[in-house]
């Protein structure tokens, strides 16, 4: 699938206004510039080419999300869910995109201010071409477990979608980097699994499909949440939320990293080890084809969980 619109030609949504990418621009001193005083949200879409339609996935829910970000960042929300949908609709749709799509949605904190403040806000909505994982899935990601650990409800929340949080994964990912692998996973302070460098993680062994628990230092991920309800429903697999010793890691069949940017990803390696046969695993790969199904709008028990951004067919 090609993109439909050069990078640079794109039109993004600022402050109520749709202008050209280039021409879209924040204050260097504003508090979002030079403190990450931000929250945000990933948003996938994705193009169904027998219905002409492009589905955004689980809008609702994100943007339940970033009004919780909003609140416990100290930002008092000026927008309604029903403003923050048509706003995103309203840039999907004069960028005539009839491609998956990601979208990032940022409020932020504008002017002059210092690290404290909370007003005034702006918003961008910007949105970019990103294809879909093919089904099957046929490699995997050689994985190092961080040095750096992950940050906990001690020091920033690590349950919702702030800018700033984001640099705790950039130390842990360039670090897996220069070491030569090609992601790294976190443990927590208490030394348990939490999470890889912007995604949640899941680890299969047998029949049972384990991953950390909502207080293990991770993202609320709603992308870690339609996987556990794929894998209990549509695969009949025993899903359980627990704490993950490292030395799991090395025993497990099959492991991936799941999130609206990395979709399913799967970890072939962990640290030397290889996980199963060194690729994808068979529940991997099913969980995976199923969340393209329902993502794409091609799985009618999951409708509920698509918004067409389209009035009708296109």
């Amino acid at each position: 699938m090609k993109d439909s619109k050069k990078n640079s030609d794109r039109l993004i949504w600022l402050n109520g206004k749709l202008v050209p990418v280039n021409e879209a621009k924040i204050g260097i001193l504003s508090p979002t510039s030079q403190f990450g005083a931000n929250v945000f949200e990933g948003i996938r879409c994705y193009w169904n080419e027998k219905e002409r339609q492009l589905y955004a996935f689980r809008l609702d829910d994100h943007y339940l999300r970033l009004v919780r970000s909003m609140r416990l960042f100290g930002l008092k929300n000026p927008y309604s869910m029903e403003e923050l949908k048509e706003y995103l609709k309203e840039t999907v749709r004069m960028n005539h995109y009839k491609e998956d799509i990601a979208v990032r949605q940022t409020v932020f904190v504008d002017g002059m201010g210092s690290w404290f403040s909370t007003e005034p806000l702006g918003m961008f909505i910007a949105p970019i071409g990103k294809a879909r994982k093919k089904v099957p899935l046929s490699a995997g990601e050689r994985v190092c477990i961080s040095s750096w650990e992950r940050i906990s409800e001690r020091d920033l929340s690590p349950r919702v979608k702030v800018g700033a949080n984001y640099i705790n994964s950039r130390a842990a990912y360039l670090e897996a980097v220069n070491k030569g692998f090609d992601a790294a996973l976190f443990l927590n302070r208490m030394g348990y699994v939490a999470e890889g460098t912007g995604s949640c993680f899941f680890m299969i062994k047998g029949n049972e499909v384990i991953t950390p628990s909502l207080t293990d230092s991770i993202l609320e991920s709603i992308t870690r949440d339609t996987v556990i309800q794929i894998a209990k429903d549509e695969l009949k697999l025993k899903v359980t939320e627990r704490h993950i010793d490292r030395s799991e890691l090395f025993m497990c069949d099959e492991a991936f990293f799941c999130g609206s940017a990395v979709e399913i990803s799967p970890i072939s390696a962990i640290e030397g080890f290889n996980v199963g046969e060194g690729k994808p695993g068979k529940y991997t790969i099913e969980i995976h084809k199923k969340y393209i199904e329902i993502v794409a709008g091609d799985n009618i028990k999951y409708s509920n969980w698509i918004e067409p951004v389209y009035d009708c067919g296109v």
